[in-house]
């Protein structure tokens, strides 16, 4: 398959292409410069694949939570580009994306990914592992508060590894909630390649949208930029 991925729900500007079992990508984290790169690195990227945007067979969307504004920039130029080019468009989490990378990099068996919603708070989404390494959500993201997390324990979910920058931006949210942790991974923020796998197998089972569908996953909506 021929996809293109971007995600601007954090600080973080990524976009990948997959052309059948090759990937190409850009990743830079660079806070409120969205709106600059965003475009140039699609088309370098669809320049160095080779293709046009009409040759692909969808836009994978990291959907969010995050950033308001980020979630803004990237569902209007994904839908920008499947408009013009007549494609269907792939929405996934953003959370689930950084769930990929941890789930990969480390012995993880489930991953708790933290991002910052501001206001002393975090999207927190909950994913083991399932089958080829892909994150299985594990209920619905929700916003909480700096505080210990209620009903988990360690040792009810095995190898728990935290992961994304909400650990980080709140270090007391790690401080009360460390003992439900095998070990934190590295991964802040979502990283459009681990967007790609989880974009196929959306669109295998049928889950693309015409662009106009969108619903971007703000969680709440007062979100700070």
């Amino acid at each position: 398959m021929k996809l293109l991925a971007l995600d601007t729900s954090t600080a973080a500007c990524s976009v990948a292409l997959a052309l059948g079992d090759a990937t190409l990508e850009r990743h830079e984290v660079q806070p409120k410069e969205h709106t600059r790169l965003l475009v140039p690195m699609i088309r370098e990227l669809l320049a160095r694949g080779g293709i046009a945007a009409e040759d692909l067979d969808a836009v994978v969307l990291g959907n969010g939570p995050g950033s308001f504004i980020g979630l803004r920039i990237g569902a209007s130029v994904a839908q920008g580009i499947c408009h013009a080019a007549g494609l269907e468009l792939v929405a996934v989490s953003s959370l689930a994306a950084v769930a990929a990378e941890a789930l990969q990099d480390s012995e993880a068996t489930r991953v708790l990914v933290a991002q910052d919603a501001h206001m002393n708070e975090v999207y927190l989404g909950s994913y083991r592992r399932g089958e080829g390494d892909v994150p299985l959500a594990e209920g619905d993201i929700v916003l909480q508060s700096v505080a210990a997390l209620e009903g988990l324990t360690r040792g009810d979910s095995g190898n728990r590894y935290a992961a994304g920058d909400g650990w980080r931006r709140y270090p007391d949210l790690l401080a009360l909630n460390e003992h439900l942790f095998a070990g934190v991974a590295g991964v802040q923020w979502p990283r459009a390649r681990y967007l790609l796998e989880l974009g196929r197998r959306s669109y295998a089972a049928g889950e693309a949208i015409a662009p106009e569908a969108l619903v971007p996953a703000y969680v709440r909506e007062r979100v700070a930029a």
